[in-house]
Order: structure tokens, then C-alpha cells, then sequence
């Protein structure tokens, strides 16, 4: 069977769905952000200000900023009640309405009587937005955290920012914790860029849409048909009883991994179409992943394939 998104009408569009501004942490203007990320080739991008009081609840207007090859999907990093550490939350919401209602946010530190995280998480859900739980490594999330937002389309697994800054980029852990709890989540790459560092450029989504439009691209991200990459790509994906096969770019490595310590690699010179056998310890596993790897160690990474 091929992975629907790969038989799908439409082409793959690059985007970032995750980004700072001016008008909350970032060092750029709005208008210079858009530019800069289609100078680079982008089709699209979110941006998403921090939403609380010290910036006065920003979702940005960018459809200025659209054109016949360009595009935005408006949207914000929501903050509301604390994590098991204390600290506020961060939770990614693109596609949110201009009116989405204020938080009581007015700053980065949790306060008495605010949404809980999973409250608004499932206020930005109800409002037709794509929700992915934020940076869980950086944030210094739980389990007991992240079975909470029970309205997360998806898990961000590498976050480049967290990557330059901080050295804590990934959720994968994360991520399959829950899958194996039978969460059917997907999975984004994101720069979280504010630009003032090198963390702009490093991971981004590749969402197979019918055309290049804030609404399909969102129907598209919440019906799974994207994949995640630092540059790798997925050019189609076969999966089997026996085996998985993987069109792809030039790689070295392909890991199909699963739940626990279920794991298969394949490990070569330039590989563009590679089978992976899955293994009795494979097989046993509900879901499946796949990550690519090239030469340089950059990966992308597929959504999730439910087996059955």
C-alpha cells in the first residue's frame, strides 16, 4: 500500500509553521520575515507571535505579504496555566482566526485563574487550527504533560531554534510514547526563527496540497499529508507485509522505527530507492516510522503509518 499522501492530488509545498516577528521576540519586521523566507524558496509560512499580554496578543495580519507564488497561514504560540516544572506553556496553533479570544496571559509567568494548557489547546482546536505541542524536550515536558493536550494534531520533533540555542531540539521521544498509548498524532519540523541567532532555515514541513492556499494547506497538515525534513526528501513510500520501500533523495540511512525498542536500519552508499525489512520485532509494533539520513546527518522524518 503507498502512503496516501504520495497518491494524493497536488504537489508538495515547503513551509515553516513556526516563527517570530517584532511584534513579540523576534529582531525582524513582519514584512522582512516573509521576504526572507521566500528569497529562500519557501512556498509558505506561519507566523506565530508569542500570544500574551507583553505584546498585546499578536496574530499577525501577513495576507499582505501573499502573492501568486507565496502564501501565510496566520496563527500564534499560545500561553496558558503551567507545566508540571511551573513554567507557562507553549503550545503551536496555525490557522487561528483574527478574533480568537484573548488569554488571561499577561506575561510569561503563569498566574491565578488562566486556561489551563489543555483548555486552550482545545479552544485553538474548536477555532480550526492545526495544534502541535511545542519544543517538548526544551520545555522540559512530561509524559503526564503531554497526554494532557488531548487536542494536538501533532508532536514538533525537531525545533531548530531549540537546536542552535539551547541543544534541545527533539520530541521524537516524546512522540512515540505516545503513539504507543494509542494517540494518533503526526508529527512538524519547525526554525521557531526570532532571528537572532542561526536559527532560521534548519526544518521544515513538506505538505502535499492541492494548491498553494492557507486552506488546503491546512487540511492538508490535519489530514497527516506532510512530511518533516532538514533537507532529505520523501519521494514515495511503499509499505508491504515483509517490507517497506523508500523513494527518496540521496541518503546513507533509513531507520524504520516502532514502539519500544522496535527498530530496522539499512545502511548504504547514496541511496535513492531502499527496502527496509520489518523484522518480527518490527511487525509487532501498531505503528510505524521512517527517518531518513544523509551524508551530511541531516534527517527528515514520516508521519506516522498505523498498520491494519
Amino acid at each position: 500500500m503507498t502512503t496516501t499522501m504520495f497518491s494524493a492530488k497536488g504537489r508538495f509545498y515547503r513551509g515553516n509553521i513556526h516563527t517570530h516577528s517584532t511584534l513579540s521576540d523576534g529582531v525582524l519586521e513582519p514584512a522582512e520575515v516573509c521576504r526572507r523566507y521566500k528569497a529562500e524558496g519557501y512556498d509558505f509560512i506561519a507566523l506565530t507571535d508569542h500570544f500574551v499580554g507583553d505584546y498585546n496578543y499578536p496574530i499577525v495580519d501577513t495576507t499582505g505579504f501573499r502573492d501568486d507564488s507565496f502564501t501565510t497561514i496566520l496563527g500564534a504560540e499560545l500561553h496558558s496555566g503551567a507545566m508540571q516544572n511551573g513554567e507557562l506553556w507553549h503550545i503551536l496553533a496555525v490557522g487561528l482566526p483574527t478574533d480568537f479570544a484573548l488569554s488571561h496571559s499577561p506575561t510569561f509567568a503563569p498566574v491565578a485563574g488562566q486556561e489551563t494548557g489543555p483548555e486552550i489547546a482545545a479552544r485553538a482546536r474548536a477555532a480550526g487550527a492545526y495544534v502541535a505541542i511545542a519544543h517538548p524536550q526544551w520545555s522540559g515536558l512530561t509524559i503526564e504533560d503531554a497526554r494532557s493536550i488531548k487536542a494536538a494534531h501533532a508532536v514538533e520533533v525537531y525545533n531548530h531554534g531549540c537546536h542552535t540555542e539551547s541543544d534541545r531540539a527533539d520530541g521524537t521521544y516524546m512522540l512515540d510514547m505516545l503513539l504507543s498509548e494509542d494517540r494518533k498524532l503526526t508529527l512538524c519540523a519547525t526554525d521557531d526563527a526570532h532571528f537572532k541567532g542561526p536559527d532560521y532555515f534548519g526544518g521544515w514541513v513538506m505538505v502535499k496540497a492541492a494548491q498553494n492556499t492557507p486552506e488546503a494547506l491546512l487540511e492538508a497538515l490535519k489530514a497527516g499529508h506532510n512530511y518533516s525534513t532538514q533537507g532529505p526528501e520523501f519521494n514515495n513510500v511503499r509499505w508491504t507485509d515483509d517490507y517497506v520501500e523508500v523513494e527518496s533523495s540521496s541518503v546513507a540511512t533509513i531507520i524504520l522505527q516502532g514502539q519500544g525498542t522496535a527498530t530496522a536500519a539499512v545502511h548504504g552508499h547514496s541511496m535513492t530507492r531502499t527496502k527496509v525489512p520489518i523484522t518480527p520485532r518490527v511487525a509487532g509494533s501498531d505503528w510505524l516510522r521512517v527517518t531518513l539520513i544523509d551524508h551530511a546527518g541531516k534527517r527528515a522524518w514520516l508521519n506516522p503509518y498505523w498498520r491494519g
